[in-house]
């Protein structure tokens, strides 16, 4: 009973906060969280330059094991760069379907193919191989990367993982000296997405560490800067949402969902998409409950 609210992981929600005495004391929310899980591609590097390499490797990783084994379903399949609750979503993007066999298929029209049937697709004698950089001490993301690492095996990739200490994986990031990134983004109420994909934000300490390159990208985001009128602002949101998606600089994996828990003696918590936090100043606690 000391702790007033705090954030549950999946396991937490589903089976460790079932007790009388919770139950009795606190209050549970579930709702999609404004953020989003995906691994980031290093554009510097020949294997990712191409754009049909990283949709087959969409094709190639299942989401919904990604949702289910990482999440324990506490969420679900992300299909680009903003979460369902934006108002900059664009509903008619799909999520990409686990098709493994269409995934081979668009690898060998590239030139990946299994010239010795190792199991290891290759190309001008070069495997297909590299590594998966996420951070240590986040449970989910070393879990994605070991379920994507499986899903591309079978596709005849190989895959390693490495995890960092978060100094100097950040470190890596800067030096661009990466193959692939596990990482999430958290996202602010408005959609504004410049720093994060603009050509203009890719040097030390900036957000656009993968390298990405759009001229009706970058034109864009500064058309979204330019206006306040929300109507126009979404029709730019949600080419861009288009434009990412198709060209998946990015493997958006999922959206995880908030999953916060509230002692019962805060009165006035309402939800919204959201969350629970937009209006948490007009919680209370009335007089004859306080106890700090």
């Amino acid at each position: 009973g000391g702790v007033d609210m705090m954030g549950l992981n999946a396991l937490q929600y589903l089976r460790k906060s079932e007790t009388k005495r919770i139950k009795e004391n606190y209050r549970k929310f579930r709702y999609p969280a404004n953020a989003y899980t995906y691994m980031g591609y290093n554009f510097s590097s020949p294997i990712f330059s191409e754009t049909r390499i990283r949709k087959a490797l969409a094709y190639a990783i299942d989401r919904k094991s990604l949702v289910e084994g990482v999440l324990m379903g506490i969420g679900q399949p992300c299909t680009g760069p903003f979460s369902h609750v934006s108002w900059a979503y664009n509903p008619n993007i799909k999520p990409y379907p686990y098709d493994p066999d269409r995934a081979k298929r668009m690898f060998a029209e590239a030139g990946w193919t299994d010239e010795n049937n190792d199991g290891l697709l290759e190309k001008d004698g070069r495997p297909f191989r590299f590594t998966i950089l996420t951070n240590q001490g986040n449970k989910e993301r070393i879990g994605a990367s070991e379920i994507i690492q499986q899903n591309l095996k079978k596709v005849g990739i190989e895959v390693n993982i490495r995890v960092m200490e978060w100094q100097a994986f950040l470190e890596q990031i800067d030096k661009h000296t990466f193959d692939a990134i596990i990482l999430g983004w958290s996202m602010g109420r408005d959609p504004d997405l410049y720093d994060i994909w603009h050509s203009s934000k890719t040097k030390k300490g900036e957000y656009n560490f993968i390298g990405y390159k759009n001229p009706e990208v970058d034109r864009l985001l500064v058309d979204g800067r330019r206006t306040f009128d929300i109507e126009k602002r979404k029709k730019i949101y949600f080419r861009i949402h288009e434009i990412l998606a198709e060209e998946q600089p990015y493997a958006f994996l999922y959206v995880p969902d908030a999953t916060p828990i509230v002692h019962k003696r805060f009165k006035g918590i309402a939800v919204a998409p959201l969350g629970i936090m937009y209006n948490f100043r007009e919680w209370q606690v009335p007089k004859n409950r306080m106890e700090w």
